[in-house]
């Protein structure tokens, strides 16, 4: 007779289970009313909780009470509404796609509903709060529902976060161009867009609590078949419960919370990511806290917890008078920043980088072949983008001018025109180097500037020095931009490192890197004075506006520093990207390679930033197009890849000035319109 060890059972019993979570509950519920009145006496105004408790009981000076009542009050409330529903909406999404990264954030519905508003608002039409509401819900609603289908249930973290990151990027270039293109209309939209919870009087949020009743109600409803979803598909079905249909509901209610939000404060950063985060834990402990019906409540007691502790945090740290510019949404995304690069550090199903994937090689004839053509390509949207603008020229003009031999109007349109040209084809082709490195050293086929933070902290230097600098030089912008670029890197690649840049570690820390350069250089652009905000958000959008032949100087010697780097070191390239063990066989110190490597890209992104703004997406594009013609070595991949890179930027850059003119948006948004689709591509390939 086989006899069976047992161990004893440590689980806490049920009883002292939902003690502990009552206990929980009671802590949370002290926590965000303890915040709640510290953050009603909080202000420019000396009121304190005496004056607030005279307030409430009509004892107060008159004007104590219209501080009180028009402005703390309603403040405090929008932060525990805002809170709430951004806590639950975050579990839920959590909960239906077995993701613990899931939040409005990472699936795009802040994005979607910022571009939706944004169109609302190009039309002039001044709607009212829940007309507005709907207008958010639908935009994210469908943001939510692309990034969903993408990525796929259970597919790992990394393909969600990368997806959200992905089409937001679009979706925000597009709304950014709104802003660029239609100033008046969309006047107060961008600091908006950062999150801040000041009201007005208690009338958004009573318009809006109904609404978000509603939603909690519903989730609430639909509590156990949630709890069924996390068990599996397989399982769920199993129990009877339909799960396409709970899914859709979930998702639905949680992007009508997350359009709550929205609507009355803004996109508030993370808030739906780090609040069940925190509570995920405390479930492990008390199995009480388990079932959505429990946790879902915390979730939300925690968000407001979170939203509160932002602004009280806020304001607690920054003088009155510019407490009152800064909006939380920039503080919570500042924290969420920081908790998902420790969530990267944490995460366990870490894959190994890989290889990029096999590609055909084509003969010697093929690639000549390709090179002429892309070169042939290059050179027709440079003579393209000298010529044509507000503008058209000939030919001829551009041979008077060279020879000094030109009118004045002639002169004046060359002298503007071809140091923007310039500048879009060397940023270009500085990216798409940039990208091609970094992806040989990470192995990584989704890795580049931008995704990596790099690019952030660089538009992060710069924007520091053009806010507070006006009269900076080219030079000097080009050092800022690669002092942020450098300590971004150092950051992300020095956290990832150990294990060998491992794929969904190195992404992910990235990301959050750049989510805090992001919130960083909003706060400097809302702080700033309106001038030198439009100046940078401008620049931001990636525009060669008003660039002359010093600011393209830096970028053009750097890229041919780098591209001299890599013929040299052609071969160690294509070492370094093979695997870890090869090139040590070989005699190849790999560390020192890497480092050389990388210290190149930063430098590359560093300079393309501060010559033509912040540019999505080429050091993808760029790389990935240059494999898949010319083969994977780096002899052949790298003056394809530098091409792609050059004639794609060259192209943003004459659409965007060219097709609305004599208006003009700038390449970096045109680059992140096209760089968007051809991203999410490869991330539904690599899935099927």
């Amino acid at each position: 007779m086989a006899v069976t060890a047992t161990t004893p059972d440590t689980r806490p019993p049920a009883a002292a289970s939902r003690s502990g979570a009552a206990v929980v509950v009671a802590v949370l519920v002290l926590l965000v009313v303890a915040l709640a009145v510290a953050d009603i006496t909080q202000g420019t105004a000396a009121v304190g909780p005496a004056e607030v408790l005279k307030a409430l009981t009509g004892r107060a000076d008159p004007d104590d009470a219209s501080v009180v009542i028009a402005s703390r009050l309603p403040r405090m409330a929008a932060a525990v509404l805002v809170g709430v529903v951004l806590g639950v909406a975050g579990a839920v999404l959590q909960a239906v796609s077995r993701n613990a990264l899931a939040s409005p954030d990472t699936l795009a519905v802040n994005a979607g509903s910022y571009l939706a508003l944004g169109i609302a608002g190009t039309t002039g039409v001044s709607l009212p709060m829940l007309a507005s509401s709907g207008v958010a819900f639908a935009g994210g609603l469908l943001a939510a529902s692309v990034v969903l289908a993408l990525s796929g249930l259970g597919m790992g973290t990394v393909r969600l976060v990368l997806t959200g990151t992905a089409l937001a990027l679009g979706l925000n270039s597009v709304t950014q161009g709104l802003l660029l293109l239609f100033p008046e209309q969309t006047e107060g939209l961008y600091q908006w867009n950062q999150g801040s919870i000041s009201q007005n009087g208690f009338d958004g949020v009573l318009q809006m609590l109904p609404v978000a009743l509603a939603g909690l109600f519903g989730l609430l409803l639909t509590a156990r078949r949630v709890d069924a979803l996390a068990l599996g598909d397989d399982a769920a079905r199993g129990l009877g419960v339909p799960v396409r249909t709970t899914r859709v509901t979930a998702v639905v209610l949680a992007a009508l919370l997350s359009a709550v939000a929205v609507t009355l404060a803004g996109p508030i950063g993370f808030a739906g990511l780090c609040a069940p985060a925190l509570v995920r834990p405390l479930a492990r402990r008390f199995r009480g806290l388990v079932r959505a019906r429990t946790a879902l409540p915390v979730a939300g007691l925690a968000g407001a917890g979170l939203v509160l502790g932002s602004d009280v945090l806020l304001r607690a740290l920054v003088p009155a008078d510019t407490a009152v510019a800064v909006p939380t949404g920039v503080v919570t995304s500042l924290v969420g920043a920081v908790f998902l690069v420790v969530m990267a550090l944490r995460l366990r199903d870490t894959a190994a980088a890989d290889a990029p994937d096999r590609t055909r090689i084509p003969s010697r004839t093929a690639f000549l072949v390709t090179v002429a053509v892309i070169l042939t390509v290059a050179i027709g949207v440079m003579v393209a983008g000298v010529l044509l603008g507000d503008s058209k020229l000939l030919l001829g003009d551009v041979a008077n001018w060279a020879q000094g031999r030109a009118g004045r109007a002639v002169s004046f349109v060359l002298d503007t025109r071809v140091p923007r040209v310039l500048a879009a084809l060397c940023a270009g082709a500085a990216l798409a180097l940039a990208g091609t490195l970094v992806q040989a050293v990470t192995r990584n086929p989704l890795a580049e500037p931008g995704t990596l933070g790099v690019s952030g902290g660089a538009a992060l230097g710069a924007v520091l020095l053009v806010t507070t600098v006006p009269a900076a030089g080219s030079w000097s912008v080009a050092g800022a931009a690669f002092a942020g670029a450098a300590v971004a890197a150092v950051v992300v690649f020095g956290l990832t490192a150990r294990g060998g840049y491992q794929q969904n570690r190195l992404v992910l820390v990235g990301v959050g890197v750049a989510a805090g350069t992001t919130a960083l250089t909003s706060l400097l652009i809302v702080l700033t004075d309106p001038f030198n905000a439009t100046k940078a958000l401008t620049w931001l959008s990636g525009s060669t506006y008003g660039r002359t032949m010093p600011d393209v100087l830096p970028v053009a010697l750097t890229l041919a520093l780098g591209l001299a780097v890599a013929a040299a070191a052609r071969t160690e390239l294509d070492l370094v990207s093979l695997d870890g063990d090869t090139p040590r066989l070989l005699g190849l110190r790999l560390s020192r390679a890497r480092l050389g490597f990388l210290v190149m890209s930063v430098l590359l992104s560093a300079t393309a930033v501060g010559s033509a703004g912040t540019i999505g997406f080429v050091g993808l594009v760029a790389p990935h197009a240059a494999r898949a013609l010319a083969g994977r070595r780096h002899v052949r991949v790298v003056p394809v890849a530098v091409l792609l890179g050059a004639a794609l930027v060259c192209t943003a850059d004459l659409l965007g000035r060219t097709v609305i003119a004599p208006a003009q948006l700038g390449a970096g948004l045109m680059t992140a319109v096209i760089g968007t689709p051809y991203f999410l591509r490869l991330l539904v390939r690599a899935r099927r």
